[in-house]
């Protein structure tokens, strides 16, 4: 049985954000453990609904396996994977809220934006 509250970051594969990204998301949802899923400009591919079966599989095998309860997904500035606007990466996080809260998994979903200061913010 695993011990622990758990959380689901669904983040870039950049290493610049992940540390910040995994302490705020303790910091504020109280949790022990962070479980990162990683994808190049995550939130694009998220918002336009593209290839998103191997990301499904992995949210719920950390629900089912640790019993996360939530969800973050984030964009952030300087995004080599997705090269956009920052205003097009908030859209998108909003719009990948959207669509994972569509799946109807038990647990909370929330976007947080990651700034040219490596600051998570809540959208």
């Amino acid at each position: 049985m695993t011990e622990g509250k758990f959380a689901t970051s669904v983040s870039c594969i950049d290493g610049r954000i992940q540390f910040s990204l995994a302490k705020w998301i303790k910091d504020n949802f109280s949790v022990d453990y962070v479980d990162t899923i990683t994808e190049p400009g995550v939130d694009k591919r998220v918002a336009e609904d593209f290839d998103l079966e191997a990301i499904k599989t992995k949210i719920s095998i950390s629900i089912n396996a640790h019993k996360s309860s939530l969800i973050v997904i984030s964009g952030h500035y300087d995004c080599a994977g997705n090269p956009v606007s920052n205003e097009q990466h908030i859209t998108q996080i909003k719009k990948g809220v959207e669509v994972i809260s569509s799946w109807n998994l038990d647990a909370k979903v929330v976007g947080v934006w990651v700034d040219e200061n490596w600051r998570v913010n809540p959208l």
